[in-house]
């Protein structure tokens, strides 16, 4: 459990760095991804996944 704290932990500090470091880039980023089809955002949200899930399985394994 204390490993997925971390892992959620740090994608705060990701987050929150994006947004501090460059805002407007960010904005403009979310206004484009509002333009995106449903289906486009799901099948990226899911290789995202996949690969996060492979770079922790390479990395424990």
């Amino acid at each position: 459990m204390s490993d997925f704290l971390a892992a959620v932990g740090l994608v705060f500090v990701i987050e929150g760095f994006l947004w501090a470091a460059m805002p407007r880039s960010m904005k403009r980023m979310m206004l484009e991804v509002a333009t995106i089809p449903g289906a486009s955002l799901r099948i990226g949200g899911v290789v995202a996944m996949v690969i996060g899930v492979l770079i922790v399985w390479l990395i424990r394994r």
